[in-house]
């Protein structure tokens, strides 16, 4: 990463005298030289001067930002093949014995598995925002959030002040979303302490019996069946029990299911970069040890990464400022969510809920979900990706922070996926896709293109299915039906500012439907509620059937 702000005073230094190019009526050397024209009458000429010293502004604006320009894509140049040319040094040896194989063995190679050096490389990096938090100019952007947050607190208090006489301070909404936390504690525990054990004790056990098995095949469809049967039961049927029978509240919700997500890729990673390790050393005859230490294990369940491998690059120290900083970081995004929902959307949707359901208000709805949404998506980046990824990768000592790239920058859909969430995207990229292609000896690009957006559009709808307590699958159809469009219409090859518009408008427009309709549902289903609802009643919207008439009074939430 660049520090653009370190390097803007240096070449500053050779740009303070701009030379005109060409001089026709004698004024550039003037302006060059700081003489001024006088007329006969010994007088000064104002406008003159004004108007040359703007001219004279002007360019030196110009150049500066051609400089800049110049110099920005340069270094990022340089630092782009350095990080590439690091990361490629450790497979130089593994090219030179590929070289030595016969053809044959070449071909069978390519067709076992996906090779090594294709694999995702670690290397030390920081994070995109911290290194443009030490531009000034970036730095503000971030002041401008902390000032509509005050503004946001304030507003609440004075408008708290006028209704009820007095200065409200209940959370209620915070108590609320995060409700019965003893018990989500107690489930997290379990899915974490059994995804330690059960995964690395039956990866070990196969490990022990395989090379010397006569039953190969049956034991490895053993193992895989109770993989399988564990990540079904213990990790997929538990917590989703528990948050339906117990009704948990949202956050608390989304604290589950996210868990139970992600140990459910971080077991698949682990179990699938080991098992061909254990196969190729049995092939070779080698009595290196296939599985893995413990601790390495216990390492990558915390890590920021959902990519196994033994080691990863480390810094030498950690930062404890730095982790309490991202902490606190993510408690005011918090309460920056938590403001942006009571000032903008309770009571919009409160009223909302109240009216017909008809397109007009539909479409009042969508736009005024504009700006929460954005701010909410705005906020869910900063949360999690940057701030909540960094600490524990601090306090790991992990040194590959790349958690998402650019994206804000991006001219076409297509690199907004892959830059958005670079965790999600390498699992995705490396365990679905790839595999797929390499199962269909990579005839079927764009079948092995559907089954990634369809993977995670499934599980980012069962996501928001269980938090919700209903299925409204909106989401999963803006990610296969306009998502899919975009990828293929808003492609890599749409260069230029008006492709980023276009992004970043398609965004806004996206999160505004989602905020409104979702929080229409949610409001629906309390106002129009049913005693003994059946299966059909599960799936229909009950927004588009709740009418003011057989509205009843409930709680706010």
């Amino acid at each position: 990463m660049v520090n653009e702000g370190a390097g803007t005073p240096r070449n500053r230094k050779g740009s303070n005298k701009v030379v005109p190019s060409s001089d026709q009526d004698g004024t550039g050397a003037e302006r060059a030289t700081g003489e001024v024209p006088c007329p006969s009458n010994g007088t000064v000429e104002v406008e003159h001067i004004i108007s040359a010293k703007l001219q004279l502004k002007k360019k030196a604006e110009h150049l500066k930002a051609d400089l800049m320009r110049q110099f920005d894509t340069q270094v990022n140049e340089f630092m782009d093949s350095l990080i590439e040319e690091s990361a490629s040094l450790g497979s130089s040896h593994v090219s030179t014995v590929f070289q030595s194989l016969s053809d044959k063995e070449k071909s069978k190679l390519r067709h076992t598995q996906p090779s090594q050096a294709q694999s995702k490389q670690f290397v030390i990096r920081r994070s995109l925002l911290d290194d443009l938090f030490e531009v000034n100019h970036i730095r503000t952007i971030y002041h401008m959030f902390i000032a509509l947050l005050i503004l946001f607190i304030f507003s609440t208090l004075v408008v708290d002040f006028i209704d009820e006489g007095r200065l409200v301070l209940e959370f209620d909404l915070l108590v609320y979303a995060f409700g019965q936390f003893p018990l989500v504690v107690v489930t997290w525990m379990c899915m974490f302490l059994s995804s330690l054990v059960v995964p690395y004790v039956l990866l070990s056990v196969w490990a022990s019996v395989y090379p010397t098995s006569h039953y190969r095949a049956v034991w490895t469809v053993l193992a895989g069946s109770l993989l399988l049967l564990y990540q079904g039961l213990c990790l997929g049927f538990l917590p989703t029990y528990v948050v339906l029978k117990n009704g948990l509240p949202p956050a608390s919700c989304f604290i589950l299911i996210l868990e139970q997500v992600r140990l459910m890729m971080k077991t698949h990673s682990f179990i699938r970069e080991n098992v061909p390790r254990v196969q190729s050393l049995e092939r070779n005859k080698t009595n290196s040890v296939a599985v893995p230490q413990f601790t390495q294990y216990i390492y990558f369940l915390f890590a920021p990464t959902l990519i196994y491998r033994d080691n990863y690059p480390r810094n030498p120290c950690i930062r404890w400022g730095y982790v309490a900083t991202k902490f606190s970081q993510v408690l005011g995004s918090l309460f920056y969510a938590y403001y942006v929902f009571v000032r903008l959307c309770i009571p919009q949707f409160r009223s909302i809920s109240m009216q017909l359901f008809d397109l007009r208000a539909m479409v009042l709805c969508v736009f005024n979900s504009i700006l929460p949404g954005v701010l909410v998506l705005f906020l869910a980046f900063f949360a999690f990706l940057h701030c909540w990824l960094n600490a524990f990768a601090e306090m790991l000592r992990f040194g590959d922070r790349m958690f998402y790239k650019d994206w804000w920058n991006s001219t076409s859909f297509a690199n907004y996926y892959r830059t958005w969430n670079v965790v999600v995207h390498d699992w995705l990229y490396y365990y679905v896709y790839r595999d797929f292609l390499w199962m269909t000896q990579k005839r079927f690009r764009a079948a092995a293109m559907l089954v990634v957006f369809t993977v995670s559009a499934v599980v980012h709808e069962y996501v928001l299915a269980i938090c919700f307590g209903f299925f409204y699958p909106v989401l999963f159809c803006l990610f296969m039906c306009f998502g899919m469009a975009f990828n293929f219409v808003l492609h890599d090859r749409r260069k230029g500012p008006i492709w980023n518009v276009i992004m970043w408008t398609s965004l806004f427009l996206g999160q505004g439907v989602l905020i409104c309709l979702y929080s229409q549902e949610w409001y629906a289903r309390r106002y129009c509620s049913v005693e003994e609802p059946s299966f059909i009643d599960l799936l229909k919207p009950r927004s588009w059937t709740c009418y003011p008439q057989t509205n009843t009074a409930v709680d706010a939430h």
